[in-house]
């Protein structure tokens, strides 16, 4: 009888470690597409001033490059095994390819502070090619790792 009980007590454990899997796996997926959708929200709007769409506001341009800057360096942590299911786009391959995702995403967080101290020159020379290394680096994971 003791027995039947540890074995049913070992598959409540198992269940109950499954489900806290699986809410770390959603709460993961919704970290990485918040902290992604205000690097969109900034990088966009900078993306307007480059093409020349929208009015360039050096202090504002500097802030918001500071603000993906730092942005930049979060969502990797969001990353988790298990959330590449569910409600997103990240493609199981970022497992099978941990070492080249990883360096896309410093890389991205390198180009960004580059973005960021090239945003504080006022130079627009020196801003659109640091902004298009930028938009290279989230190009290069999206083909390779986003559905």
């Amino acid at each position: 009888m003791r027995k039947i009980a540890m074995l049913g007590l070992a598959g409540v454990m198992a269940l109950g470690s499954t489900a806290v899997l699986a809410a770390e796996a959603e709460d993961a997926i919704k970290y990485r597409q918040g902290v992604f959708s205000a690097v969109k929200w900034h990088f966009g709007t900078m993306g307007e001033v480059v093409k020349g769409k929208q009015d360039y506001n050096a202090e504002d341009f500097a802030r918001r490059a500071d603000i993906v800057a730092q942005l930049s360096k979060l969502p990797l942590e969001g990353f988790v095994a298990g959330s590449y299911q569910g409600d997103t786009d990240a493609l199981p391959a970022i497992e099978q390819n941990w070492d080249k995702f990883e360096g896309g995403m410093n890389m991205f967080a390198e180009k960004a502070d580059a973005l960021a101290a090239a945003a504080k020159t006022g130079d627009m020379d020196q801003i659109r090619p640091a902004f298009g290394e930028v938009g290279k680096t989230c190009k290069g994971c999206h083909d390779n790792f986003k559905d």
